[in-house]
């Protein structure tokens, strides 16, 4: 039988690599245990017909129209501010540039709620900016637009950050050789750099748009609850939970349905960025 150094036998370490591995295997069960079970539970109330057929209520109706078209602009937004910006902070150095970075990621960290007053201290009647917008006749806080300016505040973080990670993956020589073959900057950006980078764009896009869809905190404080103007998707879930938990639960299984589709959309694209790159 073989010794190690100084005649020593070599340890076993098989029974504690199992016990190791058991341990890991436990606690992955229990993490995906403890998750599946609250959205198993959606799904099994939502084999009652009367959830579906809350679903269809008028204010359930409302609110999904109402996100749909809150986001579709949020995003229009943050794609066209969002991408140049992000092509900036991935290729150039410039004074402050860390500073802008971290005010690009203050609000995925900035808890709604507090999003929602800074808003509301900002565009309000009252506030910063409102103020002298009120002079005018123009009002943000308590409509639609104020919707829309909390999900872009809320989610364009999640599509710069994605976006830069795809520009900076892009290789120079790549662009350059577009450039030497008479192609202008434009040209190189939109032709080139663009098409390299659009499954990390569509990835961040579909991240961002998740995020504005669930948007809640921001939205209630700055823009409020008001059927068919400010009452979003996750605004709706609260207020019919109060009285009607079948529209409550249904809308809710409708989310968890968009975030599964968008969480393995990103995956893919994410596989298909890296293949890319590679």
């Amino acid at each position: 039988m073989g010794r190690g150094k100084g005649g020593r036998l070599p340890r076993r370490s098989g029974s504690g690599d199992a016990l190791a591995s058991g341990l890991a295997v436990a606690a992955l069960a229990l993490l995906a245990g403890f998750i599946s079970l609250p959205i198993l539970s959606l799904v099994i109330w939502t084999v009652s017909e009367d959830s579906w057929r809350a679903m269809a209520s008028p204010v359930a109706r409302d609110a999904l129209l109402l996100s749909i078209k809150t986001t579709s602009i949020s995003m229009a937004i943050i794609i066209t501010l969002g991408t140049p910006a992000a092509y900036v902070l991935a290729r150039a150095d410039f004074p402050g540039k860390k500073i802008v970075e971290t005010l690009v990621d203050i609000p995925a960290v900035l808890p709604p709620s507090a999003a929602g007053i800074a808003l509301l201290l900002t565009f309000g009647r009252f506030g910063l900016v409102g103020q002298y917008l009120s002079v005018f006749g123009i009002t943000l806080s308590f409509t639609t637009v104020a919707v829309v300016i909390a999900e872009v505040f809320v989610a364009g973080h999640f599509y710069v950050r994605q976006a830069a990670v795809g520009f900076a993956g892009v290789r120079r020589d790549v662009e350059e050789a577009a450039l030497v073959d008479g192609a202008g900057r434009l040209s190189a950006f939109t032709k080139v750099t663009v098409p390299l980078t659009f499954p990390a764009l569509i990835a961040g896009a579909m991240m961002a748009w998740a995020r504005a869809l669930g948007e809640f905190g921001a939205t209630i404080v700055f823009a409020g609850s008001f059927r068919g103007v400010t009452q979003t998707v996750p605004l709706a879930i609260f207020a019919e939970f109060q009285g009607n938990i079948d529209a409550a639960v249904a809308l809710s299984v409708l989310v968890l349905g968009f975030a599964f589709v968008v969480i393995l959309a990103v995956r893919y694209l994410t596989k298909k960025a890296v293949d890319y790159e590679n």
